[in-house]
């Protein structure tokens, strides 16, 4: 009941002074929102990420040229890598004992038409009918291509929703033919919408099988990603060995050199974007946090004053027997209300300005409870940091000098 009834004298204070309250409040505000805003958009990019690079499955991998390139030299040293080739596919079935499937896929920018409506910057991708088996890619309506209609290059497509949304307005896009690159594809499936990842539109692409896209848009000798799924999460890391092993031989690599080839999981994507990004991320929410510290401190100016103000109050509760503990409580808890009002406050408006810029940049993003949390640890401690100093000086007041202040 004692803590109510100075949680309740502090409100009462508080109140009297609105306008010093309400600019004070305005410091944690703007500290907290800013926090809050960019903690948000960068889970909100992490997921968004995430949720594609989980389509891969836990037991896949993929074999590419390049791989995780990380600096000028080291790209500029890859692009002299030789191509990945088709014939690779066959030669890991054969022997890697630990491998379940094995895909390619490739891809290109093209244009797509349907009577007058036309789209450009397109992606266009071919692979095999089993790259569906090893990447979750969700079905809309329709169907995916068989291996029947790769084996005999039947110009068949399946879409994105952006693609049926654009070409389509109004119809069934199943059944329909549209023009590749001006060739004629009979649409055969349509995926479900996924939205955008970092601005890109993820529902623009057109994927046909292998053998077509080759034939009509590209050469035999174009470089293409492998995708392997290994039998089991078990046998992933043995499964990588024995497709290294194999491409090292096929393509030459003498025993001295490196790989002229790279091999990725979802975890090390993650990861390589996880150390790229962390000191953005610091960075980002140091600037953001000076803001918290002005607030902070215009919490401590505020409260001296307040402190200044009532000298004679806190002198007069001293000598009707208030003691040291409730004074030192009813100032902090002063602060503290300060502190949690404006955090509250500005975790709402930060969430809805962090939300606001996902879909600016067209990204899926749920409030977070972690950047939630984040802001009322951030503001109890700003309240409890800054507000001590004043209340401690308030709750060591002599009575008689606090009596006879003027």
């Amino acid at each position: 009941m004692i803590v109510w009834e100075i949680f309740k004298m502090a409100v009462g204070a508080l109140r009297v002074n609105k306008l010093r309250t309400s600019l004070t409040l305005l410091g944690i505000i703007i500290g907290v929102s800013s926090v809050i805003t960019i903690i948000s958009a960068l889970e909100g990019l992490s997921q968004s990420i995430r949720a594609e690079l989980n389509q891969l499955g836990p037991t896949t991998f993929i074999v590419t040229r390049f791989g995780l390139i990380r600096g000028h030299d080291a790209f500029m040293e890859a692009l002299k890598r030789k191509p990945m080739k088709y014939e690779y596919l066959s030669d890991i079935e054969k022997g890697c004992k630990d491998c379940e499937k094995v895909a390619a896929r490739s891809y290109i920018m093209g244009e797509v038409k349907f009577g007058n409506r036309k789209l450009k910057r397109v992606l266009i991708g071919g692979g095999t009918a089993n790259i569906f088996d090893i990447v979750d890619l969700q079905l809309g309506q329709g169907r995916l291509h068989t291996l029947e209609e790769d084996q005999s290059r039947r110009r068949v497509a399946f879409v994105g929703a952006t693609i049926a949304e654009e070409l389509f307005p109004g119809l069934d896009p199943i059944g329909q033919t549209m023009k590749i690159n001006n060739i004629r594809y009979e649409i055969i499936g349509m995926a479900k919408k996924k939205g955008a990842t970092m601005g890109e539109d993820q529902d623009k692409f057109v994927f046909v099988p292998y053998s077509s896209f080759v034939r009509d848009f590209t050469d035999p000798h174009m470089d293409l990603d492998i995708f392997v799924k290994a039998s089991s999460v078990e046998r992933l890391p043995e499964a990588m060995d024995e497709v290294r092993v194999i491409l090292r031989s096929v393509r030459h690599v003498p025993f001295e050199k490196e790989d002229d080839f790279g091999i990725l999981t979802a975890d090390a994507i993650m990861a390589a974007i996880n150390d790229v990004t962390k000191y953005i991320r610091l960075g980002l929410i140091g600037i953001s946090s000076i803001a918290l510290i002005v607030g902070g401190i215009i919490i401590m100016n505020i409260m001296m004053v307040s402190v200044t103000e009532r000298t004679r109050e806190i002198g007069i509760r001293k000598s009707v027997g208030a003691r040291q503990r409730n004074i030192l409580l009813q100032f902090l808890f002063e602060s503290l209300v300060l502190s949690l009002t404006g955090g509250i406050i500005g975790i709402t408006i930060g969430v809805v300005l962090g939300d606001v810029l996902i879909n600016l940049i067209k990204m899926q993003m749920t409030p977070s409870l972690f950047a939630i949390a984040i802001g009322l640890i951030i503001s109890t401690g700003v309240g409890l940091f800054f507000g001590i100093y004043p209340a401690m000086k308030a709750a060591r007041m002599q009575p008689v000098k606090a009596l006879s202040f003027e």
